[in-house]
């Protein structure tokens, strides 16, 4: 009978290893939640409260009812993680195609339209988080596309859209919104940043983006 106990506490304590094991994986290869975004130039794009409290706001509004995020949820409208991220992206190229070559990035050779994406890739896959300072230092272009995106999204959850069943005025408060739209980019800084020393994103490369894959 003792050798049964033995064996059954080895299961156990084995069992206990394996999960901590496991919990301490998932806890080190979460993305982090950063104390601010800030621009090169030191302007403050987002603090940690509005990523919290953004989060918060979404799932007041229905949550995973009303689209989805890294996947997970309805998909009646879209998975705001990967929406965000391509519109984020598109901005960011258009801007520089405009600027350098005169017309928006789809009417480009593929010449060109490589040289920008190789651009892209490396400013979005790039991983620019500080670990002792909790700060994310993005690109000032990033800063105009996400101030761009709020506009965008505000006017989204304000007006509705049928086709999404997202009602008028889900959500008509801009400062609720602003931070709604600093949950998305959270959310979309998590997909597409690779993590210290890796290839691979927070989310193992999920929602994917062709145009930094």
């Amino acid at each position: 009978m003792k050798k049964y106990w033995i064996a059954f506490t080895t299961v156990i304590v084995l069992s206990f290893t394996v999960l901590s094991w496991f919990g301490v994986q998932i806890y080190q290869q979460a993305p982090p939640i950063p104390e601010k975004v800030v621009t090169a130039e030191g302007e403050i794009v987002f603090t940690k409260d509005d990523f919290q409290q953004g989060q918060n706001i979404w799932q007041a509004m229905g949550g995973m009812e009303i689209g989805s995020v890294w996947g997970h949820g309805s998909y009646v409208a879209p998975d705001w993680t990967a929406d965000w991220l391509h519109r984020e992206i598109i901005f960011v190229l258009d801007k520089w195609a405009t600027e350098e070559y005169g017309s928006k990035f789809d009417n480009l050779s593929e010449k060109e339209k490589s040289i920008l994406q190789t651009r892209a890739e490396s400013i979005f896959r790039t991983n620019s988080y500080d670990k002792n300072s909790g700060i994310i230092t993005i690109d000032p272009v990033r800063a105009e596309a996400i101030a761009e995106l709020t506009k965008y999204y505000s006017k989204l959850f304000t007006e509705g859209k049928e086709e999404y069943a997202i009602q008028k005025h889900a959500q008509p408060d801009p400062e609720k919104l602003k931070k709604l739209c600093a949950f998305f980019f959270w959310s979309s800084w998590a997909a597409s940043t690779n993590r210290p020393g890796d290839d691979a994103t927070y989310t193992n490369n999920w929602p994917h983006e062709k145009l930094i894959s």
